[in-house]
């Protein structure tokens, strides 16, 4: 559920931003400076989100077309961690696509076979049907994917923010498969980052200034509201891009990061429709599968969250590891949400341990 905070700002930008601005001089004079804060950081000039392979499609139950991309290994090359004949599953978050992982596929890419998808209705992935937006579908997706391209030979799921939620998804449906390679297990091992197995209000990033039990009805049928209107919201979103900008600086990321950071977060969250937006809204309130995330405690799991995340807070990850057993909890100073990005060098060494602990008793099997 990456950057819902931001996404929401854009909506908001889109929606009373203009009437907001013109009303308000000081906060234009804000979101102005913010802006030309961001312009002035170091340059970074990766080339973000243009990593590709030959895409597959997978179908899901209620037949959504899945894009699936699959970095075979280099035969040249192995991985320092011993990690031959594991797959890595990467698995976004809300609002972004299989691009946002980019950093962690230029670091495996060619030494681990590793996949990377757009969730449904996500990215270059069809289109679900409305009733069928949820986490649980989400989780049998998964296991379709998993089912096509990894049919057989161990596997390391990572999920970012709605991607982990998709993991304790199957892993509520699916118990079975989460155990040590050499106990018939299918999947030895787990990344979990900034994300949460339930206890999450987003209501409250949609409408602060309002008491906890009002906000959230309120939050519901305003998202039902706009949803209606979902063409027009995206075009005043468009027109509010500065102070979208700037919302996707605060929300997603914690410390300063490159301006081709924020637009590139920001450029993800705008092409998600707000259509799609509304859809999966209701299915983060009703998560709540702390029950079932204790069977991540029999593969080892790494949990991972920035202590500036503003939207699945610290203390969600510190929850997770209090339900999972034998987990290990890094706490990335001052990151924000997108930790994935703001922190890949730290998120990347912390998969390469959790490749070799996982792979370590695959490899006796």
């Amino acid at each position: 559920m990456s950057s819902i905070a931001a996404r929401i700002g854009q909506i908001a930008a889109g929606t009373l931003g203009a009437a907001a601005v013109a009303a308000a001089a000081r906060g234009a004079v804000v979101v102005r400076k913010h802006r030309r804060a961001i312009e002035e950081r170091p340059e970074d000039r990766t080339p973000l989100g243009t990593l590709r392979s030959c895409p597959v499609t997978v179908v899901t139950s209620d037949g959504v077309p899945l894009h699936v991309e699959v970095d075979e290994v280099d035969p040249a090359h192995s991985h320092p961690g011993g990690a031959s004949g594991v797959t890595l599953v990467f698995v976004h978050g809300y609002c972004l696509n299989l691009d946002c992982w980019h950093f962690q596929r230029a670091a495996y890419r060619g030494l681990v076979r590793s996949v990377f998808y757009d969730q449904r209705s996500h990215g270059r992935s069809g289109r679900s049907s409305l009733g069928n937006a949820t986490i649980d579908q989400l989780g049998d997706d998964l296991l379709r994917v998993l089912d096509a391209v990894v049919p057989e030979g161990p596997v390391i799921l990572v999920g970012h923010s709605m991607g982990g939620m998709t993991i304790a998804a199957l892993a509520e449906d699916h118990p079975e498969l989460f155990a040590p390679y050499d106990e018939g297990g299918r999947i030895i091992g787990t990344a979990l980052i900034s994300t949460t197995a339930g206890g999450l209000d987003p209501s409250r990033l949609l409408i602060p200034v309002l008491p906890a039990k009002l906000s959230g009805g309120i939050a519901n049928r305003t998202m039902r509201t706009l949803a209606r209107g979902h063409g027009v919201v995206d075009r005043f979103r468009a027109m509010g891009a500065s102070v979208a900008t700037v919302f996707t600086d605060v929300f997603a990321f914690g410390d300063e990061v490159p301006e081709a950071y924020v637009d590139f977060v920001d450029g993800l969250l705008s092409q998600t429709p707000f259509e799609v937006v509304a859809e999966f809204f209701p299915s983060f309130r009703a998560l709540d599968k702390f029950a079932s995330i204790t069977t991540l405690g029999r593969v080892p799991t790494t949990i991972i969250c920035g202590t500036a995340d503003r939207l699945t807070s610290i203390g969600h990850s510190r929850k997770l590891h209090s339900y999972i057993p034998g987990s290990r909890l890094v706490e990335c100073e001052k990151a924000g949400h997108m930790v994935i990005l703001e922190r890949h060098g730290q998120v990347n060494a912390e998969l390469d341990q959790l490749l070799a602990s996982a792979t370590r008793d695959a490899a006796s099997a």
